[in-house]
């Protein structure tokens, strides 16, 4: 999940760099007219081109600074997914540790059965063995020694 932070980061970082270059474009843009307006007018009325320019600038700085907010915002949420994300991937790694673990237990059990049953069988069998291998090497022995 720490990608998708990281991803989350970088698209915010793309964002805001797109808006400054925006930002610069536009006014290198707009300043070209403003320039040859004042430069006619400065003989004329020099303080409505100017003022003009002024409130211009201000509603184009509002503009981006709307956008950056807007980018803040969007970063938030995203954050806040991002870590919803994780919680919930997280709540769902421990589910399926404790389902792995009960599968460990219950093998394991299964194994301990399978073993005592393995066992039990083996003891039943043994002895029976054992009287029987020793009446045939004493009948060698009894055939031998006659």
């Amino acid at each position: 999940m720490g990608k998708l932070k990281s991803y989350q980061e970088q698209l915010q970082d793309i964002v805001a760099k797109g808006i400054n270059t925006a930002e610069e474009q536009q006014k290198k843009l707009s300043s070209k007219p403003f320039e040859y307006a004042e430069k006619l007018e400065s003989e004329v009325r020099e303080y409505s081109v100017k003022s003009l320019r002024d409130r211009y600038d201000g509603y184009s700085e509002s503009l981006f600074s709307q956008l950056r907010d807007l980018n803040s915002r969007f970063g938030s949420f995203a954050g806040d997914l991002v870590a919803r994300l994780e919680k919930e991937a997280a709540e769902s790694a421990d589910a399926v540790a404790e389902a792995a673990d009960d599968v460990a237990e219950e093998v394991e059990e299964a194994a301990e059965a399978a073993k005592d049953a393995i066992n039990g069988a083996e003891e039943k069998k043994a002895p029976a063995k054992k009287p029987a291998a020793r009446k045939a090497t004493t009948a060698k022995k009894a055939s031998t020694t006659a």
